[in-house]
């Protein structure tokens, strides 16, 4: 019986799998005991895990280690695979206040965990791993296990341990939180239930009514056409032709004389409607193939497939108007949901549709329903994404032969953009919501913020910072030596971060509403608030985001000094007002570009760079910045008027025309 012994207590691959296999099979069988109706679930592969592994049962840990930062990959990867189909559109709607929500939520979680520090003493690390498991953060716990094997060169199993006692008490807490919160609030069931039942009943229109098309203006166009021209709300649901053939109407059908329309219209529009297209006829529920009382109506379970039905809504297909079937239920990664117009549908979910034979497999069409699609997935795609997600996030640097990180310079940099948020928001509240001068207040609040950062610091320098910010300060993508003298430049690691800035700032400028509104804001304050922008929301979100990119200048300068005085960058506000000014930014605003901001203010470097090397006085600098500030200003007023007057001079001579 040694070979039993050694399967079950050993250290080979047949007794690594058979260890996993009896603890996940163990742990599915238990997560499906209920008591009271609750269930923990995968939590129990936890806990048989864990009275294995005491009874012997372990794993070699460099085994046990590629299953776990392989098994968190594919977790993280279906996560995403899971998301991502409704991903954008669901941020689309509200996804600021959920990202918004999960900020508060972790902030809340490192305060008390931090409190909780103190007072007891416990390691941070072993706090860490706490976190982690209170809210079930399994990648949370694989990140902390990596930054703190990359910071220090040793694992501490102090970490899963926390994690272990905290996960099952999260589980729990959650259960019993939602439970709490549903009998403090009176949550009855039965209501719940009746609300999304009404929710789940589809509108629909009040009268149904055939119609023999005779409109020689309209004759040949199609529905879509038809719809627009009526501007009343109706639907043409089926087309009998000539020929007595009928088919689904959709947008892109044609309508011609003599056709018999089904058109689904209210009551008080349909005799507008009818006079329009042409006159009523007689025509039953039979004659448009509908069901006879006598035809069973069968249910089927269709799947979506089609890439073009993902993200749309119920009432944008309009399945049982032009179909004549009815969704019961919506069925996504395992859970049932109630159908309802404004529910988005995704690849992958399993709608149950009940209707007559025919109507039910036209709808399969329109869903796709190829379970070849998903029986066999595109495997390249996984794996490549999978590959391209390890790459992406190990991925060492240039002339470096490990991969750098921040290190501990993530608290400081984190710490440094929330400040520098708060800051922008005040700034933004007195701009934005009370509507004082912008000059004048950022003038004044720059003044107390350096006060007060000169007043904390003393003036003093701090000479020591955290390793990682010296080590991403000193890091180089390349560089370049003068073989003759040795002299060498670099292009430090840094300017990754600036073309990341670059391209966020562009973007959002581009190609969203938000920066659509900045501009229009610059260009004429009341035209935009009459347009519809929200004028003092957009300010003050402008001024946030100054602020967040202020504070990753300010922390990247610090890396490339290796130390932190507080007077340093005192005074650098007037050569950022030149370089946009020189890069053809309207001072009056509505006017600019992001490309002739970057080059102005790489004409403003390369001109003070080239008055040291000639040898000019550092103290005439500001001279030649306050030149180009004034020439730059001219220019651009003699631009504006120019324009106007051009603009104003082609008007009357068009109206003398």
């Amino acid at each position: 019986m040694e070979w039993l012994y050694t399967l079950f207590i050993g250290n080979g691959i047949a007794h690594a799998v058979l260890t996993f296999a009896l603890t996940i099979t163990l742990g599915i069988l238990l997560g499906r005991i209920r008591i009271g109706g609750v269930s923990l679930g995968i939590t129990w592969i936890l806990f048989v895990g864990i009275a294995l592994s005491h009874f012997g049962m372990t794993v070699d840990p460099q085994v046990r280690h590629f299953v776990q930062e392989f098994g968190l990959i594919l977790f993280v990867f279906s996560i995403g695979l899971q998301v991502g189909p409704g991903f954008f559109s669901s941020f689309k709607q509200g996804g600021l206040q959920l990202v918004g929500c999960a900020t508060a939520i972790v902030l809340l979680g490192v305060a008390v965990a931090y409190v909780i520090h103190v007072v007891t003493g416990t390691p941070i690390p072993t706090m860490v791993g706490v976190l982690s498991g209170a809210v079930t953060n399994t990648p949370g716990l694989g990140a902390a296990q990596q930054a703190y094997t990359d910071a220090s060169g040793i694992s501490d199993p102090s970490i899963a341990m926390g994690y272990a006692v905290a996960y099952p008490l999260g589980v729990v807490g959650i259960i019993l939180s939602m439970i709490f919160i549903r009998y403090a609030l009176r949550v009855k069931f039965e209501k719940e239930d009746e609300a999304l039942n009404a929710l789940a009943k589809e509108h629909q229109l009040a009268d149904k009514v055939s119609i023999e098309f005779a409109n020689e203006l309209i004759d040949g166009r199609t529905v879509e056409y038809i719809r627009d021209l009526v501007k009343r709300q109706f639907v043409i649901s089926r087309i009998m032709h000539a020929d007595g053939s009928i088919t689904m109407a959709d947008a892109r059908s044609t309508v011609r004389r003599g056709d018999r329309l089904w058109v689904i219209a209210d009551a008080e529009d349909t005799p507008a409607i009818t006079a329009f297209l042409g006159r009523k006829v007689e025509m039953n529920d039979a004659d448009w193939g509908n069901i006879p009382s006598n035809t069973e109506l069968v249910s089927r379970r269709i799947l979506i497939t089609r890439p073009e039905i993902n993200g749309k809504k119920f009432s944008d297909l309009r399945l049982r108007t032009k179909y004549g079937v009815n969704i019961t239920r919506v069925n996504r990664a395992g859970v049932d949901l109630i159908p309802y117009q404004g529910l988005e549908l995704q690849i992958g979910d399993r709608v149950m549709v009940v209707g007559p034979q025919k109507a039910v497999e036209q709808t399969a069409k329109v869903l796709g329903n190829s379970l070849k699609k998903l029986n066999e997935p595109n495997l390249i795609t996984i794996f490549v994404g999978i590959a391209l997600g390890v790459l992406l996030g190990s991925i060492p640097l240039l002339n470096v032969p490990q991969p750098v990180k921040l290190g501990l310079a993530g608290g400081p940099l984190i710490v440094a953009i929330l400040i520098g948020a708060v800051l922008g928001a005040i700034n933004g509240f007195f701009v934005g919501y009370l509507n004082l001068p912008a000059m004048i207040v950022t003038l004044g609040t720059a003044s107390v913020f350096k006060g007060f950062m000169q007043g904390t610091l003393e003036s003093k320098q701090l000479a020591v910072i955290p390793t990682g910010m010296k080590d991403f300060g000193t890091v180089a993508l390349y560089t370049a030596t003068n073989s003759q003298s040795g002299l060498s430049s670099r292009l430090p690691v840094a300017f990754l971060m600036f073309v990341a800035v670059i391209i966020l700032a562009f973007f959002i400028l581009k190609y969203t509403m938000f920066g659509r509104g900045i501009y229009a804001i610059g260009g004429n304050e009341s035209a935009a608030y009459n347009a519809g922008f929200r004028v003092k929301w957009t300010k003050f979100l402008l001024y946030v985001f100054a602020g967040i990119v202020a504070s990753i200048a300010g922390i990247i300068r610090v890396c490339m000094m290796q130390q932190c005085h507080p007077t340093n960058m005192l005074g650098m506000e007037m050569n950022i007002i030149a370089g946009v000014v020189l890069g053809g930014t309207a001072i009056v605003g509505g006017k600019g570009t992001m490309t002739g901001c970057i080059l102005g203010t790489l004409l403003i470097v390369l001109v003070e760079n080239s008055m040291i090397l000639i040898g000019v006085p550092v103290v005439w600098k500001n001279v030649f910045v306050g030149l180009l500030i004034v020439i730059g200003t001219i220019i651009s007023a003699y631009q504006s008027s120019h324009s106007g007057m051009g603009k104003g001079h082609h008007k009357k001579t068009k109206e003398a025309a």
